[in-house]
This record gives C-alpha cells, sequence and structure tokens, in this order.
C-alpha cells in the first residue's frame, strides 16, 4: 500500500517561500476574482434583469444616497413608479439588489422567509455578535422550534394579566409629568418626552416579562440603561461609520474595525447579557419559591428557564434563552418607544385629531380593560395603526436567496431587454430589498393621501383602498412584517401603546415647542428616532399642559 505523506507546516512555509509570497498571494486573489467573477456570471444568468436607477457612486452604487436619505421610503417609492413593482438597485462594488414593491410578490417571499430566503452574511454576523442566537438570528427549524417555544407568552390571554403592568408605567410618567407642570411657573412644562417613552418601556418589559424593575422611570441608573441612554445620545452615525458599514455589505469582515460605534454597540450588547444573565439566575433561584408551576409557564421568564428542560419538547440551549432576553430588552427599549415618541408629535401636530381622541377617551370613562381596549375604542385604535403606517420602527430590510426561485407579480414589469414580464427568476445569491416603509406610505396603494397622517381612514370601509387590502400583514401593514417572521411580541407591543397613550392623552394636553411647523428629522441610531431639528440626542421637546 502506497503511503502519502503530509508536507509539514515548516515545508510548505519553504515552498511559499521558493515560490515567492506575493505570487501566492496574487494566486488566491486571482482565485478569489474568478469565483466571484463566476457568481455574478451565474446571478445575471439566471436572475431576470429589471431595469433601475442608474448608479450614482462606482463603488456605493444608490446605497450611499439611501442611508444618508431622510425618506428612503420615498426613493424606492419614485423608483417604484418609473420602472414598476420589481426593479433593481446598483449596490456596493458591483452588488445588486433586487427591490419589491408588489403586494403579491411580497406575499410570496413573505411565505418562504427562514428557509428560502434568509439573512445576509453582515446580518447574520451582527445579530449574532449583538444578540445572540435567538430568534432573530435563527433560520429554519431552529427559527420555528424557538418562535414555538415562545408562543405562549404572548397569546392574549397571556397579555391580558399584563395590562395592570402597562397601567402602572403610564401613571409613573403622569405622577412625574403633574409635578413638572405644577411646579412651573406658567400652567405647562416644556419636556423632553423621547426619554420619558424609552423608560416606560423598558421598565414595562422588565416587569411584564422578567418580573425585574429597572427602576427607570424613577430615576434609577443601571448599566443596561446607561448604555443605552449613551447609545441614544450618539445618533449622527460619522461619514467613517456610514463608510464602514456600506463596505461591510460587501465585506463582513469590515465590522470588525474598532470604531467608536462599534465600541458602543459591543458596550451595549455586554451590558444586555450581563442584565439577562443576572435575571436568569435570580429566576431560577426564585422560581420554586414565588411562581406556581402554571404561572411559570405563562411568563416569558417561565417559559424560557422551561425550555431549558432536557426533556422539554420544544428546548433550548442556554446560549439560545439568553439571546432571547437580549432580543426582548432590545425590543422593550427601542421599537415601542419609537412609536409612542412619533405619537405624541403627530398628536402635537394636529389638535384636531388630538381633541377627538380624547373626546372618545373620556367618553368612555374608566381605564378600559384588555378586551375594550381590543374592541372598544375605535378612534384609539384609528391613530395608533395610523402612526404605525406612517412610521415603522424599521423602514427595509434585505434577505439573500438560498436558492433559486420564481416570484409571481400582480402586474407585469418590463425588463432590461424591453420584455414584459408577470413573474421574476431569482438565482441563489440573489440579495432581495423589501422597503416596507414605501409600501406602508406608497401613494399607489394606499391612494393619493397616503403621507398624510388620517386617522379616519381606518373607520369607514372604502377607507382602505383596494391595492392596500392586498397587503398580507397586521392591518395591512408591513410594520410587523409577515410570514414566519412575523414580530411575535405584536400584540403585547399594540396593547403597551395604546394603554400609555390613552392615560397620556386623557390628562395632558401636547403642542410642539416651537409651533405645529416645527421641523422633525431622523437621527441615526440602532433604530432611527425622530428628533426636533437643532436638538441634541434624540431630543423632541414638547410643551405638556394638564387637560382641565
Amino acid at each position: 500500500m502506497k503511503v502519502i505523506s503530509v508536507p509539514s507546516p515548516l515545508s510548505l512555509w519553504t515552498t511559499v517561500r521558493s515560490v515567492g509570497v506575493f505570487n501566492v498571494a496574487g494566486s488566491f486573489v486571482a482565485l478569489w476574482a474568478f469565483i466571484k467573477v463566476l457568481r455574478v456570471l451565474r446571478l445575471r444568468l439566471k436572475t431576470t434583469q429589471l431595469r433601475g436607477p442608474p448608479r450614482t457612486s462606482f463603488i456605493y452604487g444608490v446605497s450611499h444616497d439611501l442611508v444618508a436619505s431622510q425618506d428612503s421610503g420615498g426613493m424606492y417609492e419614485r423608483w417604484a413608479t418609473e420602472y414598476g413593482v420589481a426593479y433593481m438597485i446598483p449596490s456596493v462594488l458591483g452588488q445588486t439588489r433586487t427591490v419589491l414593491c408588489d403586494p403579491r410578490a411580497i406575499a410570496h417571499f413573505y411565505a418562504r422567509e427562514t428557509w428560502t430566503y434568509v439573512h445576509t452574511p453582515l446580518s447574520s454576523r451582527l445579530l449574532e455578535s449583538f444578540i445572540g442566537r435567538g430568534l432573530l438570528w435563527s433560520e429554519g427549524e431552529a427559527h420555528r422550534r424557538q418562535r414555538k417555544a415562545l408562543t405562549p407568552a404572548f397569546s392574549n390571554a397571556a397579555i391580558r394579566k399584563l395590562t395592570s403592568v402597562f397601567y402602572d408605567s403610564a401613571y409613573k410618567v403622569k405622577g412625574a409629568w403633574d409635578a413638572a407642570v405644577e411646579s412651573s411657573k406658567d400652567d405647562n412644562a416644556v419636556i423632553e418626552v423621547q426619554n420619558w417613552m424609552n423608560h416606560i418601556s423598558l421598565d414595562t418589559i422588565g416587569i411584564a416579562g422578567f418580573s425585574h424593575d429597572f427602576g427607570s422611570l424613577d430615576g434609577k441608573r443601571a448599566s443596561v440603561t446607561e448604555v443605552f441612554d449613551t447609545f441614544g445620545n450618539n445618533q449622527k452615525a460619522s461619514a467613517v461609520n456610514q463608510i464602514l458599514f456600506l463596505l461591510a455589505s460587501a465585506f463582513p469582515i469590515v465590522t470588525k474595525i474598532p470604531t467608536k460605534r462599534r465600541n458602543l454597540v459591543k458596550k451595549l450588547g455586554v451590558a444586555m447579557g450581563e442584565i439577562s444573565s443576572d435575571l436568569l439566575i435570580r429566576s431560577r433561584r426564585e422560581k420554586d419559591v414565588n411562581v406556581s408551576e402554571r404561572d411559570e409557564e405563562k411568563s416569558i421568564i417561565g417559559l424560557l428557564i422551561k425550555s431549558e428542560g432536557q426533556d422539554a419538547e420544544l428546548r433550548m440551549s442556554e446560549e439560545e434563552v439568553m439571546a432571547q432576553m437580549r432580543v426582548l430588552l432590545l425590543a422593550g427599549y427601542e421599537t415601542t418607544s419609537i412609536s409612542l415618541t412619533w405619537a405624541l408629535i403627530e398628536l402635537s401636530r394636529h389638535t384636531d385629531v388630538q381633541t377627538s381622541l380624547r373626546e372618545e377617551l373620556l367618553a368612555f370613562g374608566a381605564d378600559p380593560t384588555y378586551d375594550q381596549l381590543k374592541a372598544s375604542l375605535p378612534y384609539l385604535d384609528a391613530v395608533v395603526h395610523e402612526i404605525l403606517r406612517l412610521h415603522p420602527p424599521l423602514g427595509e430590510f434585505t434577505r439573500l436567496a438560498a436558492a433559486d426561485d420564481v416570484i409571481p407579480l400582480s402586474e407585469p414589469v418590463r425588463t432590461v431587454s424591453g420584455e414584459m414580464t408577470d413573474s421574476i427568476c431569482i438565482a441563489k445569491g440573489t440579495l432581495i430589498t423589501i422597503p416596507g416603509a414605501a409600501i406602508n406610505r406608497s401613494s399607489a396603494i394606499w391612494g393619493p393621501d397616503a403621507k398624510e397622517f388620517k386617522p379616519d381612514r381606518w373607520l369607514t370601509e372604502d377607507g382602505i383602498s383596494g391595492k392596500a387590502k392586498e397587503v398580507q400583514g397586521h392591518r395591512h401593514l408591513l410594520t410587523f412584517v409577515d410570514g414566519p417572521r412575523t414580530c411575535l411580541g405584536k400584540d403585547f407591543a399594540i396593547a403597551e401603546f395604546k394603554t400609555v397613550l390613552l392615560v397620556l392623552v386623557k390628562n395632558f394636553v401636547f403642542e410642539m415647542r416651537n409651533g405645529p411647523d416645527t421641523p422633525v428629522e431622523i437621527a441615526r441610531g440602532f433604530f432611527p428616532r425622530p428628533r426636533v431639528v437643532g436638538e441634541d440626542g434624540i431630543g423632541v421637546p414638547l410643551r405638556v399642559r394638564r387637560y382641565e
């Protein structure tokens, strides 16, 4: 039998030196470039080539324009008007993205998410490093298993029990604002509302999810709140950070470059990991003493602990449990607080809507139950969903095709060759973008008044156009996405949103500090946040007075 000898590392290095380090490096670069060219050729041959905007930058395509824009959704909508409901845009270093603005195509896409359409290498790397291998990161069977394990914690029965927690947080803010107004010389006070909304959301998810009071509404400082607030006060990404983020879409390794922003994100991840670990350890110790088996299984922390059991049907590892807790902390701080802040801004701009909402709430009387919040206050429901339509916390997302696919369209589009097609072929490796904010505010889908804050549209049969009814998301919105990745905490978030808004509008009158035409811009952070132009950080100062 012939023996094959394996060269030692020393002999390999000797060979490399004899050939030349630069020759070897050049060979690897050439091989990498050859593979990339083959992949690009395959994508071009197997993917329907659609029209789209020309690149405005040789390096970034149109990506830098989108990142720098205050209204990227408007850019996507204009391109859809010009090129059709599906089109291609040039991206970083020669990449292209296929953009879907068609309800039928988007429904097809969502039905196959986590299997056919998966995270890009960049988003997967960022999610894993920041929150771990939890529900947001996972794909396919792992995602299905984790989601099924967590679903009971967000049922109507579970949220119904948490309504009192939402009210407690809202009334803490009422008490603090009453004191601020009372101590002012006039009958009003200027209050920076966004940080208050952050702390409502964080304290609520702490108590409702983990039986832990962060105490941020009482002025307590914990490591996680300090880092969250620091992150909120460093919203404006530098030009260098923007460039690195764009390059990372082609080379995810770029995310390893140490920048001030990356260090801050890393610090936030560590802080969330520490608090999650502390909460998990404390809850394990207390579960037998303070929580009955029946109640434990319906709480978020109880379900997470139960899922660690070796015999659990939907077992999650400790790493996965920790990741779910990080996700809930992040969502608790960010998404609901952004929606609440936008609601106070829009009601301050539209005092007639604020008055109509207050009249409905006062006429109803006592604080409504969870079921009454869902079904008995139509104008509150309309205001909440109009905010969710106009101001979704996440404006767009991009996925990677893990397999070849054919996406149907509700109306034909013209290809680069001039042919009309009512479906598009997608090759494995294609990048697909869903511009959710653009769909939510599209005039072609929602009608000519799509850009207006108009809660009345939700109150009449013909208030929502036929095209909008084709969008297969919650209430025809893409705010909570759709399919396997539909936001699991959707009903929790809406119930909290309604409860807090109800308490604040019943008791206070809101105005923009400098008048209804005060300009508001988007501050770049972990999620896009509103900010009054000229303010530091995420400042949204409103003039607040008691409703007498």
